[in-house]
């Protein structure tokens, strides 16, 4: 299996990009994993929000391919604790799924038309986190379920 996360927008902090870099490189060990970052749209000043979030979803629908299994990360989406996310990854690939794409969306959310094409959507938190820290945040909990899947002494019940 391999997984993709696509976020919309760089991570500006350098504390973020470090945290997120080690978690990236440590899911190496694990899993084929990769970063996707689509650059943010120029002059959204001018763009309603539903404009905004169309633009986006004709980039994200870029990187996409008809058997990517694709999960949106969203606050209407399933919670999860951290053992449940590391059985629900595990579930992808005993269902042998063959791309897990995960979508952090930007500052609106996803166009109608994304959440149209997601598989399911889960959620981080009932909290609202800036989506450059639920990049570090996401990739941290990746990170924790293989730890989990792998029996090791990372996660502590």
């Amino acid at each position: 299996m391999k997984i993709t996360l696509i976020q919309l927008g760089k991570t500006e902090d350098s504390y973020l990009i470090e945290g997120i870099d080690k978690y990236e490189k440590r899911l190496k060990h694990y899993i084929n994993f990769n970063i996707i970052t689509i650059p943010a749209l120029k002059n959204t000043k001018h763009f309603s929000a539903e404009e905004q979030k169309k633009k986006e979803s004709d980039l994200i629908f870029k990187h996409l391919i008809p058997s990517d299994h694709v999960v949106l990360l969203d606050e209407r989406g399933k919670d999860f604790s951290s053992v449940q996310f590391a059985d629900q990854l595990n579930k992808y690939m005993n269902r042998a799924v063959q791309n897990l794409v995960f979508i952090i969306g930007g500052p609106y959310g996803f166009d109608k038309t994304v959440y149209e094409r997601a598989n399911e959507k889960i959620s981080l938190s009932k909290m609202t986190f800036s989506h450059q820290m639920v990049r570090l945040f996401f990739v941290e909990q990746i990170y924790r379920a293989y730890t989990i899947l792998k029996g090791e002494p990372y996660h502590h019940e």
